[in-house]
């Protein structure tokens, strides 16, 4: 990143004041929640991943994005988006998780998509990673280009589901049928090192399995591991602040697991750092640089 938020002397040696400096930011939406009911719950889709950081691939397969240039004493809000809870469409279907942003009156807002809900009777939903059919379902759920990947599709008469997408890889299929059958695991998430230390943010939830023991693991990255048969081995929650898809449900009687809430990191040249911030982000520096993490929504002013 390049920093310019110091005055700088003109021609004739006039100030110019504060000049604009990039930033460069993390930016992960709520993970879906996922399904349940009586054909086996998909596992949630991870929330959308977008990264400018050092190179470092955004989710879904696409490249490392642009810095962001930054205006001093412009404020630049942060929305956070929690994960998705409970049914969000028919028949057992997990809710989506909610985006998470940045935005401001001078650049053009960064959005990250919620993860896709897993499905419940049918196929998940569609998101910044697709959530995870269901045994019955018909269709894959589709991921959001340069976010993450799609959900796991495939038909077995109900008895396994499958895995919710992940940032870095496709939720994986169920396999084999009837009491053979064993659920698809959450796709994997996205490594990055933008707090200093390598993090992975970004797994879809595992799918459910009504045959036996052989439920779906959660994607690396705060995927949260599917239900076994007879509830042995419960529906694991999307991790908090990093946009993990919940594990799948086969059980009605048995709580919805939700996705991960999303997080946002802001790393920003110290030499311009304002300090002015709200939502109490967690604040740390790095090298030449001070991070921002943001949990909960709030806002950076430049």
């Amino acid at each position: 990143m390049t920093s310019f938020g110091y005055n700088v002397l003109g021609f004739g040696g006039i100030n110019l004041g504060p000049q604009p400096y990039d930033i460069d930011y993390l930016v992960v939406a709520g993970g879906g929640a996922g399904g349940i009911l009586s054909a086996v719950g998909g596992g949630g889709g991870a929330g959308g991943y977008r990264a400018s950081f050092n190179s470092e691939a955004s989710g879904g397969g696409g490249s490392s994005e642009s810095s962001l240039t930054v205006v001093p004493e412009t404020q630049y809000t942060v929305t956070v988006g929690a994960g998705g809870s409970g049914i969000g469409h028919g028949e057992g279907g997990g809710a989506s998780g909610a985006n998470s942003s940045v935005s401001g009156s001078d650049i053009t807002t960064i959005t990250s998509i919620g993860g896709g809900g897993g499905g419940g009777a049918n196929q998940g939903l569609s998101g910044g990673s697709g959530g995870g059919g269901s045994g019955n379902s018909t269709s894959a759920a589709a991921g959001t280009a340069n976010q993450g990947f799609a959900g796991g599709f495939v038909q077995n008469g109900g008895y396994a589901s499958n895995g919710g997408g992940g940032a870095s890889e496709v939720g994986a299929n169920a396999t084999g049928s009837s009491t053979a059958a064993a659920a698809g695991k959450g796709g994997n998430g996205v490594a990055s090192t933008i707090t200093g230390s390598s993090v992975t943010r970004g797994g879809g939830g595992g799918g459910g399995d009504y045959a036996g023991s052989d439920e779906g693991a959660g994607g690396t990255g705060g995927g949260g591991a599917g239900q076994s048969a007879n509830g042995v081995d419960d529906a694991v929650a999307g991790t908090a602040n990093t946009g993990g898809g919940g594990g799948g449900v086969f059980d009605a009687g048995l709580t919805q697991r939700a996705g991960g809430s999303g997080v946002i990191i802001l790393r920003i040249p110290t030499a311009s750092y304002s300090g002015t911030t709200s939502g109490s982000p967690t604040v740390s520096t790095s090298g030449s640089d001070t991070i921002l993490v943001f949990n909960g929504s709030g806002s950076y002013t430049g």
